[in-house]
């Protein structure tokens, strides 16, 4: 809904942000899959928000759905003091590494999952553990065995599982690291 996005929408995330239960800004970023706004305005849109979540110290959960090369110009250009995840990482291990030589987390869902996400599953082998969030996306995107399914947040074990099994990890090992860079990059308890 980017072509939306005026000041009075800038205003009211201000608001928000100021909130002291306020952790984070998002889901912000890029969907050219839908395409329910033009490029340019959705690309403007984040600029802003990112903007916006620096001046309150904020990090962001980024969106990217099939706009990985904007998606990371745009991080790029506003590194400084940038801080955050990229939700239900879906990308190659190249922008993966450019994500982390940002400072950024990805965070892996349920397609982690899937019997033909294995570039998926080699981008996260790949990555620190000290730099991974698991997430369910509730409620899409239920990972095996309930795929297809409507997604429940229960449901984040599996994919916190399915990460500790091709990483080679205990499941408790990778509970508490993704637990531990959660409460990190939040600033939560």
């Amino acid at each position: 809904d980017a072509q939306t996005w005026n000041e009075n929408t800038a205003e009211e995330l201000r608001r928000l942000l100021n909130q002291p239960q306020v952790v984070a800004l998002g889901e912000i970023g890029l969907d050219y899959h839908y395409n329910y706004s033009e490029p340019s305005e959705q690309e403007k849109a984040f600029r802003e928000q990112l903007s916006i979540a620096k001046e309150f110290n904020k990090p962001v959960i980024i969106h990217n759905r099939e706009a990985h090369g904007d998606t990371l110009n745009i991080l790029k250009e506003n590194q400084e003091n940038l801080t955050g995840v990229l939700h239900c990482f879906s990308g190659s291990k190249e922008t993966a590494e450019e994500c982390l030589k940002l400072g950024l987390y990805l965070s892996f869902a349920g397609p982690l999952t899937y019997a033909k996400a294995e570039k998926l599953r080699e981008v996260a082998v790949a990555m620190p553990l000290d730099k991974i969030l698991v997430e369910t996306d509730a409620p899409y995107l239920s990972p095996v065995p309930y795929r297809g399914s409507r997604n429940e947040p229960l449901r984040v074990g599996l994919v916190g599982e399915k990460l500790a099994q091709i990483k080679g990890l205990s499941s408790e090992a990778v509970r508490q690291a993704t637990s531990a860079n959660t409460q990190k990059l939040f600033g939560i308890k």
